[in-house]
């Protein structure tokens, strides 16, 4: 399930030799979880930099609304034509020399840009072509690290260690990022993207500085193409009833939310009346939220079980949904959205764990990008629906759309997860 952004396996028997790199035993440790987890957060941070200037950026260059749209959306194009392509790059390469060289590159790229704005050089097609670059580029990273996590922790770990991962990006992104582009620019027009060009050189460093064997695979067939990679990594997707049906669910979850990103600045400031000071409001307790569901997310696991958590989570956000769409109060807004990202968090953690448990570790990195490639292609048809809704329907149209839409997840998740009691982690993938 996507957060509200304008925003990632071996099977259940021996994992070819996991190891702990650098010791770093666990989610605790400060060895191979800590420099990874460090390195996250700084991107994230330097993400979140980029994010908030580059729109104030693109529309001092242009006034023509679909060029500041096309920004946005080459930073989602890249997963649908590159996701799957990445996902098969990530199982073929050694992951940890791929993320520290894609963000390396990324730094180039970052510094470039900067420079190019400093100067007054930068043009609205160069806006376009860094986005298209950066997010084609993370389709490998982010593959390459979704594959890499359970070599760094024991697999009774993955959850905390992804909890940890999202809320720390989170807390980066969301409260100290976003709130700094305001100093930056004070600064210099250039400076935010200075500063995110030094996020992905210091990510650069933490990541290429684990050393370790990768992590062991099984040989890969004579003659195997990019192509079969890819098919390898659809079929065992699809052959997995349990990650089949929570693909599935998250597709049609992603269809509401997209509508609902698309069109959340006008519910609140529009149909609410509550003008920006509403809108920083509700997103700034969505985050809070968020940070609070990552910290619970272990525990609600352990206690319910992964089946359970992704069901409970899934009904709270759409009586949350149900309640922003149909009452047309700020207050309930507010508390609409911290449930919303509360929930969200715990299903987000949850997802991204049952995917690297169940898949085997030498698709992983495919498998991944088959999981996100599918269920991230529902965000755009969302965006345009959440549209003629509000625009059919009324402002609160899209929250009540986004609710059916996952309401249906829930019920498209339940037969696949039969059997998955409590979310056993020792199940063998159901076929």
């Amino acid at each position: 399930m996507t957060a509200l952004e304008a925003g990632e396996p071996g099977a259940q028997g021996p994992r070819g030799g996991r190891r702990a790199w650098l010791g770093g035993a666990g989610p605790g440790a400060g060895g191979g979880f800590g420099r990874l987890w460090s390195a996250a957060v700084v991107s994230r941070f330097g993400d979140a930099l980029r994010g908030a200037a580059l729109p104030l950026l693109a529309v001092s260059l242009t006034d023509s609304a679909l060029l500041v749209s096309l920004v946005t959306a080459c930073g989602f194009l890249p997963w649908l034509l590159f996701g799957l392509l990445g996902g098969a790059l990530a199982d073929r390469v050694d992951q940890r020399r791929a993320m520290w060289a894609v963000d390396a590159a990324r730094g180039v790229l970052m510094a470039g840009f900067a420079v190019m704005v400093w100067l007054g050089q930068a043009t609205i097609a160069w806006l376009i072509v860094l986005a298209f670059a950066l997010t084609t580029l993370q389709t490998l990273f982010d593959n390459a690290a979704t594959a890499l996590l359970p070599s760094v922790v024991p697999r009774e770990s993955l959850s905390r260690a992804n909890a940890r991962l999202m809320t720390g990006q989170e807390i980066a992104g969301r409260f100290v990022g976003a709130p700094l582009v305001p100093v930056l620019l004070g600064l210099g027009v250039a400076m935010p993207y200075a500063a995110d060009a030094a996020t992905y050189g210091v990510a650069a460093v933490l990541v290429a500085s684990l050393r370790a064997d990768p992590p062991e695979r099984e040989p890969r067939a004579a003659g195997g193409t990019i192509r079969r990679d890819i098919a390898d990594g659809l079929r065992t997707l699809w052959r997995d009833r349990t990650l089949r049906a929570l693909c599935v669910s998250t597709t049609l979850c992603n269809v509401g939310i997209g509508g609902l990103i698309a069109t959340l600045v006008l519910m609140v400031t529009g149909w609410l009346g509550a003008g920006e000071a509403g809108y920083a409001a509700v997103i700034t307790v969505y985050g809070i939220g968020s940070v609070l569901g990552g910290l619970a997310a272990p525990r609600v696991v352990e206690r319910l079980g992964q089946a359970r958590a992704l069901a409970v989570c899934g009904t709270a956000q759409v009586g949350a949904l149900a309640a922003l769409g149909s009452v047309r109060s700020l207050p309930v807004a507010v508390a609409a959205l911290g449930v919303f990202g509360f929930a969200g968090m715990i299903w987000n953690v949850t997802e991204v764990t049952m995917v690297q448990e169940r898949s085997p570790a030498e698709t992983l990195g495919r498998v991944s990008a088959a999981f996100r490639t599918m269920s991230m292609g529902g965000a755009p048809l969302g965006a345009l629906l959440g549209g003629g809704a509000a625009a059919a329907w009324g402002g609160g149209a899209p929250a009540l759309l986004c609710a059916v839409t996952i309401l249906l997840g829930v019920l498209a998740m339940v037969p696949g997860l039969r059997g998955v009691a409590g979310g056993s982690p020792g199940k063998r993938p159901a076929t």
